[in-house]
């Protein structure tokens, strides 16, 4: 099967988009189909570029990080009919993603959609509460089309079904659990001080407001019996270090590196309420972790109050501090966290979800007749 995937994000930017179409495409090239990723330009290549087309892009403004490219120019529909996909796969609803749709259209090929990101609670945190009506016409018009709409988790799938998109999915809520393992721990279990550990992209629809304020209170409780640790990058990455001086900041880190520092740690902190997955706390779970997470969004389908750790409403710094003293001084607790939350998180295992797709996508295949498209994407000649 040759499968075309069109994404407006792909490494070597790291996020959970990334990572996961990552993951996809070399799961697939195993299992012997062919897959094609059409993707922005960035400034520094991957180690694997083999099978991406990249296009010219220019940093989105306000948001450097990401890359908007203008894909309605001569040769780009050719270019992919050389390749001949059987499937195209929308990673995200922007240019690239809108383009993907329309090439699909007028080429007659199944059209599958993913939701990834919580784009109408962006929307008001980024540009304010008038852009959200916006924002879910555009999304409802992106996915109506889609023979499905591919979402982590189920409070998600829920939300979309509200929202008026017709045949959301749960799907890509795995993890490596051969690379995020807690045999890769360098440190004796509990020795001190004790690591407390957040990682993620450090921007304000994350919440890192009550990331900072949950470390400075309990770091005032603890003291030199804990140390602090946060690892990720992004456009408030300079107002968490300013605001958190006793912390450690590692900055964007590698996967391999990535995998250790979270086996190194006793718990985990992830107050983020947009999550649709949260693809960080599952790989801290794998890891033998205890996370700390919001009780918001994707978060509490992949944690277990009590057993596999804690569910703190989202904004409440106090009481995400509470927690982390509270499993700070109670190391029998946290060890029979970790332990369940490495057994909860093999059942997350990449393997299971790829064999979920590879059917769902050799259904499609065979289907007789493509998935209609949205009247959201063009069907201008500059796609011919």
């Amino acid at each position: 099967m040759r499968i075309l995937y069109c994404t407006d994000t792909f490494r070597p930017e790291v996020n959970g988009v990334t990572t996961v179409l990552a993951t996809m495409r070399d799961g697939l090239r195993r299992r012997g189909h062919e897959v094609m990723i059409l993707s922005p330009r960035y400034d520094r290549p991957t180690d694997d570029e083999s099978g991406v087309l990249r296009l010219a892009a220019v940093p989105c403004p306000g948001y450097a990080q990401v890359r908007l490219s203008w894909p309605w120019g001569r040769g780009l529909a050719r270019a992919l009919d050389g390749f001949g996909p059987d499937l195209v796969h929308l990673v995200t609803e922007g240019p690239l993603g809108l383009f993907g749709g329309a090439y699909a259209r007028r080429r007659g090929l199944p059209v599958v959609t993913s939701f990834h990101t919580d784009f109408p609670r962006y929307a008001a945190e980024y540009l304010g509460n008038w852009a959200v009506g916006p924002t879910r016409a555009w999304l409802r018009r992106f996915h109506a089309g889609a023979a499905f709409t591919q979402t982590p988790s189920a409070a998600t799938r829920d939300d979309l079904l509200a929202l008026g998109v017709p045949r959301p999915v749960v799907w890509g809520r795995g993890v490596d659990t051969a690379l995020f393992h807690p045999s890769r721990r360098a440190r004796p279990r509990g020795a001190a001080p004790l690591e407390v550990l957040h990682v993620g992209r450090l921007a304000v629809e994350k919440d890192v407001a009550t990331l900072v304020a949950a470390f400075t209170l309990a770091q005032a409780r603890l003291g030199d019996r804990a140390r602090f640790t946060v690892a990720g990058d992004g456009p408030e990455a300079a107002a968490v270090r300013a605001a958190l001086p006793f912390a450690r900041h590692l900055g964007f880190l590698p996967r391999e590196a990535l995998a250790g520092i979270y086996a190194d740690a006793e718990l985990f902190v992830f107050p983020s309420p947009t999550e649709t997955c949260g693809l960080v706390a599952l790989e801290a779970l794998a890891s033998g972790v205890p996370v700390i997470g919001a009780a918001a969004g994707g978060i509490p389908e992949n944690l277990r109050e009590g057993i596999t750790g804690c569910l703190v409403p989202a904004g409440d710094a106090a009481g995400f501090a509470d927690r982390i003293v509270e499993l700070a001084g109670d190391e029998p607790r946290r060890a029979a966290m970790g332990q369940a939350a490495r057994a909860f998180a093999v059942g997350r295992d990449w393997n299971r979800e790829l064999d979920e797709l590879e059917a769902d996508y050799e259904r499609l295949r065979c289907a007789s007749t493509a998935a209609p498209a949205p009247s959201a994407w063009p069907t201008t000649t500059s796609v011919a």
